[in-house]
């Protein structure tokens, strides 16, 4: 099954390097994943760029050049020489990733009492153009052990160290993401390529989310403060999830944080969601009679009516590059920062509290980058907007409009 994919993103730069992805498991667990036995190209994601594999001894440098990230392999500590905070997880079972390899998340326990649960980002595929993996730049991240998938890999809130990081000292579970499906598909497709060949993706994104929610309920007992946030892919299923957690853990305070997927608008969003198999899979307090969609904002609305005590909140660059790549790829607009303020509002009348973080320029999410604890926007640190929000003391929608800058540009105290 394809549905039409407009022609949406130019041949743009591809690493030239063959470098390999950070020795950030320790032996047994490299051992135990096959990472070791790994030999990939590297690939070039939209907006995320990431490799298709896992080998190396070393840990990795991002560099930022021609518009295109880098990964260049270096020698140094291996992962042995330190203490691994991060746990991984193989569920097995009826889990997979789109192309059939095997499924992972990771967990780190922290302060019991509190809990970040994260769905990775990674793209999505509804057709064999945005679905071979063979094309460059591909459109979906499809394994579980690519760096990507790695929080060890990640700044923001997986910085560890930081001691300005709100979300420290938390326990965390870092849903990984490798089904092009949202989190949310439980179905294979079978698609034709460009070529008139074919390939057949498992989108078991619900599958694997619910297997790491399940061990959740398992290894953390009762958290009293749960964060649930999701970045790109992830920040659409967020909504869906954070009623499900607050369902496992009703006594539960929970905030929802969704970043960089606020500004999509197009009709094509029910198809794509049915293809996936995700209907029939949603909680009946999460459906409507038709399953007509336009935008997200339906998934959230329908968590807040169910959830009322859950607060939303989203996170947004004004003119996010991502965002509109995968707009063109659905032949809608690509004023990101016109959808994103219809979006918003909308959002704003019918969910109390609601509120969102509005930056300029392109980048996109923050959670995992590191300018989530540089930027600012109308004097406001995302960084303390983020803080607030997790202490329950809800913070004020900010938007670049209000500063000297406007939206066109990042903060640039922001720039990494």
């Amino acid at each position: 099954m394809n549905l039409p994919v407009r022609s949406y993103f130019p041949k743009t730069c591809v690493s030239a390097c063959r470098s390999h992805c950070p020795a950030s498991r320790t032996k047994k667990e490299r051992d135990m994943s096959g990472a070791n036995l790994l030999s990939v190209r590297d690939r070039h994601f939209w907006g995320e760029k990431t490799m298709s594999g896992i080998r190396a001894t070393g840990f990795v440098k991002m560099v930022l050049a021609a518009g295109c990230l880098f990964v260049l392999g270096a020698t140094g500590a291996t992962a042995e020489d330190v203490q691994d905070p991060w746990e991984t997880i193989s569920p097995g079972g009826e889990t997979a990733c789109a192309l059939d390899t095997p499924y992972r998340f990771h967990a780190r326990r922290g302060d019991p009492g509190k809990l970040v649960v994260f769905f990775n980002g990674g793209g999505a595929c509804w057709a064999g153009q945005t679905c071979d993996p063979a094309v460059e730049p591909t459109t979906y991240v499809p394994s579980a052990d690519m760096a990507h998938n790695d929080p060890r890999t990640h700044k923001g809130i997986f910085d560890l160290e930081n001691a300005a990081n709100p979300v420290g000292d938390w326990s965390m579970l870092f849903v990984s993401y490798c089904t092009g499906d949202v989190h949310l598909g439980e179905t294979d497709q079978t698609y034709t390529k460009p070529d008139g060949s074919h390939v057949t993706v498992r989108h078991r994104g619900h599958v694997n989310s619910h297997a790491a929610l399940e061990w959740m309920r398992r290894a953390f007992d009762a958290p009293k403060t749960i964060l649930v946030a999701g970045s790109s892919a992830g920040a659409i299923a967020a909504p869906i999830y954070a009623g499900l957690v607050s369902q496992i853990y009703p006594e539960a305070t929970l905030h929802t944080l969704s970043d960089g997927a606020g500004g999509y608008v197009s009709p094509d969003l029910s198809g794509i969601l049915t293809q996936w198999g995700v209907p029939q899979i949603l909680p009946d307090w999460a459906k409507s009679d038709d399953m007509v969609m336009t935008s997200w904002n339906a998934f959230t609305e329908r968590a807040a009516t169910a959830f009322p005590a859950i607060s939303f909140a989203q996170y947004d660059a004004a003119h996010d590059r991502v965002q509109a790549q995968f707009q063109a790829a659905l032949g809608a607009s690509t004023d990101i920062e016109t959808n994103l303020a219809a979006n918003r509002a909308a959002l704003a009348e019918k969910i109390d509290g609601f509120t969102g973080y509005t930056a300029g320029g392109a980048e996109h999410t923050i959670l995992r980058a590191p300018y989530l604890y540089t930027y600012a926007v109308d004097g406001v640190s995302f960084v303390d907007w983020l803080s607030a929000l997790v202490q329950g003391k809800a913070p004020g929608s900010v938007h670049c409009q209000k500063t000297a800058e406007g939206c066109q540009a990042a903060p640039s105290q922001g720039t990494p």
